[in-house]
């Protein structure tokens, strides 16, 4: 195991993964940790080029020159200016889940088939008022619709992990509220960080004076962070930055 990561060995699910992105020869296809390159295989087989960002120099060698229309770029993904695509399809490295994420989300694309581990995925899909719902999934939520595909057994994977997985599809949502993502990202960390708070006190402590709460709905500032809906988030953010604005 290279750097913590569990690969792909099941030749059907790199198939499958790729079909959920509905792949074609127009897309530029984003890759994150390919190690062996059992998925770029896939991908390479259907997208037009393929970006695959491995971090560890002996994957990345061994699987530069293995396909014409992929390029490889050896480099944390977390760090190295990430080429321009349409699609991102990625068996994403366990240990950088939540950072990549939200990377990608700041990102422009059409859709992204993403793997995780099993309870990992159902706190990324976990709705308002649910045990899993969190900052992760309010955050997601705003920025994209999200589904599962398919649970994944961990013999799939070598070596073997100690959880299964699962894909996930997200796909960029077009009626997201017009609200400033970053302030939107700062909101949902600054509610869960006082997420035992009713979300008035949590605003508060963001930094919202008395005037600006005012504004507010006053039913949902006697909520919890985990009560909020994405788009109820929102609406706190846009009167905040139009009182502050």
């Amino acid at each position: 195991m290279k750097l913590g990561q569990h690969f792909l060995m099941d030749c059907d699910a790199t198939i499958r993964i790729a079909s959920y992105a509905d792949i074609g020869r127009e897309d530029r296809v984003l890759e994150i940790g390919p190690g062996p390159g059992n998925l770029t295989e896939a991908l390479a087989s259907r997208a037009g080029r393929v970006y695959a960002v491995e971090i560890d120099p002996d994957l990345a060698a061994d699987l530069s020159g293995r396909f014409s229309n992929v390029q490889v770029i050896n480099g944390d993904a977390l760090k190295v200016e990430l080429p321009h695509c349409n699609k991102i399809v990625s068996n994403l490295p366990y240990q950088i889940s939540s950072k990549i994420t939200y990377r990608l989300l700041s990102r422009p694309f059409e859709t992204a088939v993403l793997m995780y581990q099993w309870e990992f995925a159902k706190r990324l899909t976990a709705r308002a008022g649910s045990e899993e719902y969190g900052r992760l999934a309010m955050t997601v939520g705003f920025f994209c619709r999200i589904e599962i595909m398919e649970k994944v057994s961990k013999m799939a994977f070598r070596p073997v992990p100690q959880v299964d997985s699962a894909v996930v599809r997200l796909k960029p949502r077009s009626d997201r509220p017009m609200v400033d993502p970053a302030n939107f990202i700062r909101l949902a960390e600054g509610l869960f960080n006082n997420r035992r708070k009713k979300v008035k006190k949590g605003l508060a402590a963001l930094g919202a004076g008395q005037q600006a709460l005012a504004e507010l709905d006053k039913a949902l500032l006697e909520r919890r962070p985990e009560e909020l809906t994405s788009d109820e988030a929102a609406t706190l953010v846009g009167a905040i930055s139009r009182k502050s604005g």
